[in-house]
């Protein structure tokens, strides 16, 4: 069995190999420059938000509700979007379940300032909070 990380243990790498489950709460519009190709959204567990990036059909299947599970996925920065979390080539979200888990809005753990460790580049530690909650998504009600 694959080992599930909560959202608040996800750390940015170059490499896909993040197992967990969220809740989508909210989907942005795909910009219109990107004819739809990719879109973002906020997701969360209990642990933790984060935003997710969402790509060609992915955009359509996925609705806020929606319970996720995300196989050898990646988080990593993305030019003009910063930090997100996707499945990328090698990796999978599949839809588990409607409504049905707890979760939090903050900290949001794209929202935080991550640097290189300097015992090891390879690994990046958090230096600091950008913002507690979501600066893309409003809080919801």
């Amino acid at each position: 069995m694959t080992h599930m990380l909560f959202l608040k243990d996800i750390v940015p790498a170059a490499q896909n190999n993040i197992n967990t489950r969220f809740i989508i709460l909210d989907k942005g519009r795909a910009p219109a420059a990107n004819k739809g190709k990719s879109c973002i959204a906020l997701a969360a567990d209990e642990t933790a938000a984060v935003h997710i990036q969402l790509w060609g059909e992915e955009c359509e299947a996925f609705e806020a509700g929606d319970i996720v599970k995300l196989t050898n996925g990646i988080f990593s920065y993305v030019r003009n979007s910063g930090l997100l979390l996707r499945a990328g080539k090698r990796g999978k979200m599949e839809k588990m379940g409607e409504f049905t888990v707890a979760f939090v809005e903050t900290p949001n753990i794209c929202e935080i300032q991550w640097n290189p460790d300097p015992a090891n580049p390879k690994r990046y530690i958090h230096s600091g909070v950008l913002s507690a909650f979501s600066r893309i998504f409003p809080p919801l009600p």
